[in-house]
C-alpha cells in the first residue's frame, strides 16, 4: 500500500510540474506575441530652402503666367501653408507660386512682427522666415547680407562688398562706385532701387565700350543683375547699374529688377528686352561660391 501511495504521489507531482511548465511556456509565448509599446515618433517638419524661396519671391511676381520657379515649389508651399495657418493667405493661393498674393501675405506677417517699411515688403528675411517656421518647417541654406560697411564713401553690406571684390579679382582692376545702397530718396532717377541693400552704380569714366560690357558680364557672373546704362535711357550719365540677386535687404523696386533680369528684360520701367551680356546659368552669389 505504501508503494502504491508513493507512486500515486509521484504521478501527481509530475502532472503538476507539467501543468506548471505548460503555463510558463504559454506565458512566454503570450509575452512574445504581444506587441511591445513603441516610443512616439517625432514629427518630421517640411524643409524650406531659403535660397530657393527668396529667388521665387523675386521672380514669380514678375511673371506673366503662373510658371513655378524651378526647385522652389515645396519650400514655397510650406511657407504658404504657414501663412494660411495664421489666417493671412487664402487656400486658393497655397500653390507653390510666390506671386503677389503670397508677397502681400508675407508682408502682412512681417508687419505682425513689428516690422515696417523696407523690412515689411514681402521678401523673406532670416528672422521672419525662421519665426514663421516654428512648429511648421525648418529652414536650410539661410541667406544673410552681413553688416553695413563703407566703400568709396558709400554704404553697402558685407555680401555686396564680397561680390564686388570677387568681380575685381576676375577683372584685374578696381571698380569705383558712383552710388551705393541704403540710400532712400537719395537719387530720384533711381526709382527707389537704391533704397535698400544690394544695389550699386559703377563709375565707367575712361572705360571703352568693350570694357563696360565686360564689367557688366563679370558682375553678372558673380551674382548681380547688371546693365550698362546710358543717357538716352534716363536722366543719368553713363554707368553700370548692378543689383545683387537674392539680397534680402532689396527694395521692392530692386526685387522687380531681379525678376525682370531672370525673365530676359532690361530692368527699366519699359520692361524692354535685356540689352546686357547674357550669361548661363544665371545664379546668385551663394551658387557662384559653390561652383567656383
Amino acid at each position: 500500500m505504501k508503494m502504491i501511495r508513493t507512486r500515486t504521489a509521484l504521478t501527481a507531482l509530475l502532472a503538476t510540474v507539467a501543468v506548471s511548465g505548460g503555463l510558463a511556456t504559454s506565458a512566454v509565448q503570450a509575452s512574445a506575441a504581444s506587441p511591445k509599446p513603441t516610443a512616439p515618433q517625432a514629427t518630421v517638419l517640411p524643409v524650406v530652402d531659403m535660397e530657393a524661396t527668396v529667388l521665387a519671391a523675386q521672380i514669380d511676381p514678375r511673371r506673366a503666367d503662373s510658371t513655378l520657379t524651378p526647385g522652389a515649389k515645396d519650400s514655397v508651399l510650406a511657407v504658404e501653408k504657414a501663412l494660411q495657418a495664421k489666417g493671412l493667405l487664402a487656400a486658393q493661393w497655397v500653390d507653390g507660386y510666390f506671386g503677389t498674393s503670397t508677397t502681400s501675405a508675407y508682408a502682412a506677417y512681417q508687419r505682425s512682427l513689428g516690422y515696417s517699411g523696407l523690412d515689411a515688403n514681402g521678401l523673406p528675411g532670416k528672422t521672419s522666415l525662421t519665426t514663421l517656421g516654428q512648429n511648421q518647417f525648418t529652414v536650410t541654406r539661410v541667406l544673410t547680407v552681413g553688416a553695413k560697411v563703407q566703400r568709396d564713401g558709400y554704404t553697402v553690406n558685407s555680401r555686396t562688398q564680397a561680390m564686388l571684390t570677387e568681380a575685381e579679382r576676375l577683372l584685374g582692376f578696381t571698380l569705383k562706385l558712383d552710388q551705393g545702397s541704403y540710400n532712400p530718396g537719395g537719387d530720384p532717377t533711381s526709382a527707389g532701387t537704391h533704397d535698400g541693400g544690394g544695389v550699386v552704380d559703377i563709375n565707367v569714366d575712361g572705360m571703352t565700350a568693350t570694357t563696360r560690357t565686360n564689367v557688366a558680364r563679370v558682375l553678372r557672373q558673380v551674382g548681380f543683375a547688371a546693365w550698362v546704362r546710358n543717357p538716352t535711357q534716363g536722366n543719368w550719365p553713363w554707368h553700370i547699374h548692378a543689383a545683387a540677386i537674392s539680397d534680402t535687404d532689396l527694395s521692392s523696386a530692386a526685387q522687380h529688377q531681379i525678376g525682370d533680369y531672370y525673365l530676359g528684360m532690361n530692368g527699366l520701367a519699359n520692361r524692354g528686352p535685356d540689352d546686357g551680356p547674357r550669361i548661363s546659368p544665371i545664379q546668385p552669389w551663394e551658387e557662384y561660391l559653390r561652383t567656383h
